[in-house]
């Protein structure tokens, strides 16, 4: 098994018609993903190497029976994008597009759970989630993962990408890895995909990697300690932050000594929770876990 994408994905595209939207649709079919459809307004009845364009997510839904949105238009369409879809009884969201503003964000989520629960939002500004040989629905660079058994859900998508790397090349793999954005209203938290990990039979082992600001990280230390039986690695980005500055993500802003990463590490590691000061050393307390022998040097 794997979550949230697998097989079974059915994605229609918004901005497929652009540059990146085409691109990156292109290259998750290629990867293997079922592509049903596409979504430009005033380009219906077009095509995209053979994929269907429709104007509304209405005409993708009666047409295609997406059950994934992919959501690459520009921040000032993104919010409306999103919560059309989700009128339309798309069942998950993955929103790449960056610098959606705030208050879009914090309407989206409010939206979705008062009016149409039955919809997920992973993202804004992430790269997607990737089930390695199964789907790829985002801008996850496939060929740094192999399938196997580890999940990841991240904040950063770049981390990832070298996390799941040196995990590939010390004999393991991936069930499913999920970038759920450094935003400060993410669609889904931590603790909503490790909830997923830790139902998911193929999952035996997740790694966590956060970063700097907020408070998601502690949250997913209090859930992991009450509800999960999988054993959690984590990784923390910005031990080495100067305090009070944003460092790359909106969300990643320390107020004090809260949100730092010290304070997140601490707080995983009094749960149980083993904490790697750099990626590769979460990698290697992966496999340790895991019972593989250390990561190879490059």
């Amino acid at each position: 098994m794997s979550i949230l994408v697998d097989e079974r994905t059915r994605l229609a595209v918004a901005g497929i018609t652009g540059r990146e939207g085409s691109f990156h649709t292109l290259n998750d079919r290629r990867y293997g993903t079922n592509v049903v459809g596409g979504v430009t307004p005033g380009k219906g009845g077009q095509d995209v190497e053979g994929i269907p364009v429709f104007d509304s997510w209405a005409e993708a839904m009666a047409e295609a029976q997406p059950n994934t949105a992919m959501i690459f238009v520009p921040p000032r369409f993104a919010a409306d994008s999103i919560l059309e879809a989700a009128a339309a009884g798309v069942a998950l969201v993955i929103a790449i597009t960056e610098g959606i503003p705030a208050h879009d964000e914090l309407r989206v989520y409010n939206m979705l759970r008062r009016d149409h629960p039955g919809t997920r939002l992973i993202g804004p500004n992430c790269p997607g989630i990737l089930s390695p040989g199964k789907a790829n629905v985002g801008i996850i660079p496939a060929s740094f993962f192999k399938e196997g058994n580890v999940g990841v859900v991240s904040r950063s998508g770049t981390l990832t990408y070298q996390i799941g790397n040196e995990i590939a090349r010390a004999g393991f793999g991936c069930s499913t890895i999920v970038g759920i954005g450094g935003d400060p209203v993410p669609g889904s938290s931590f603790v909503d995909v490790l909830e997923l990990f830790e139902a998911d039979e193929q999952t035996e082992l997740v790694v966590l990697s956060g970063e700097i600001g907020g408070s998601a990280e502690e949250e997913a230390a209090d859930y992991i300690a009450e509800h999960m039986s999988k054993p959690v690695v984590a990784y923390i980005a910005g031990f080495t932050a100067p305090a009070g500055k944003q460092m790359g993500h909106a969300g990643a802003i320390v107020s004090g000594s809260a949100g730092t990463a010290a304070a997140k590490a601490q707080a995983l590691e009094a749960r149980g929770v083993r904490v790697g000061r750099t990626p590769t050393e979460a990698a290697e307390i992966a496999v340790e876990v895991l019972g593989g022998a250390s990561v190879p040097a490059p």
